[in-house]
């Protein structure tokens, strides 16, 4: 799916939404960027952003062009960007890798602009509970929490609020994360066969995902 197509209507997706919400010629960056798909979709919908990106191992050849990205571990690591120069954050599936999440909030709440938006998701709480994929693709698509093997934490959205506003971090909104494209698409791929497409539109009718917005007050 290009991501160009959600500019008149980012209700359909959450992450969407939340692009929707920052500047024009903002500057966005992606904690925990791994493979850029994020990236991707991001500047399909936003070309008109200055992208950043750090992660412990990213991929830097296939973000969009002039992102600016840094190698680095938020377990250990600050992040080299100055004070207040971000208009948005994008923090997705990584605070679940995170043995302690103070270092990350605190470069969060430094780098953002008074205004400035940080988007997390993170998987819901009951996926611990959801069976593993079955069959000849068990092992293949993480629908368990504990399918991913780098997974060390569960972190609900109410304690990842009050971590939010120890940073002097307002919370916008939280809720389950979804594309209704995708989660309607769920009950025509009930009796095909395994696919990354069919998993994908379950996780997202399920609402696999959890997400919390927070703001640097003005």
């Amino acid at each position: 799916m290009n991501w160009k197509h959600l500019r008149r209507c980012p209700w359909i997706d959450t992450r969407a939404r939340f692009l929707s919400t920052v500047p024009a010629n903002g500057r966005l960056l992606d904690v925990g960027a791994s493979d850029g798909e994020t990236l991707r979709h991001f500047h399909e919908m936003r070309p008109d952003l200055e992208y950043y990106a750090t992660d412990l191992a990213g991929d830097p050849s296939v973000y969009p062009g002039g992102c600016r990205y840094h190698q680095g571990d938020l377990n250990t690591e600050g992040l080299p960007w100055p004070d207040q120069t971000l208009d948005a954050i994008s923090c997705m599936h990584l605070i679940e890798h995170l043995d302690d999440l103070t270092l990350l909030l605190t470069e969060i709440a430094r780098l953002l602009k008074p205004g400035g938006r940080v988007y997390f998701e993170t998987p819901h709480p009951k996926t611990i509970s959801l069976p593993s994929v079955e069959g000849k693709a068990v092992g293949t698509f993480t629908q368990n929490f504990f399918d991913d093997l780098t997974h060390t934490q569960i972190v609900s959205m109410g304690s990842l609020a009050q971590q939010v506003r120890k940073h002097r971090l307002s919370v916008l909104n939280s809720g389950t994360s979804r594309n209704w494209l995708f989660a309607l698409s769920a009950p025509l791929f009930a009796c095909l066969p395994p696919s990354r497409k069919k998993f994908t539109s379950r996780i997202h009718w399920i609402g696999w995902s959890a997400y919390l917005i927070a703001e640097r007050p003005r």
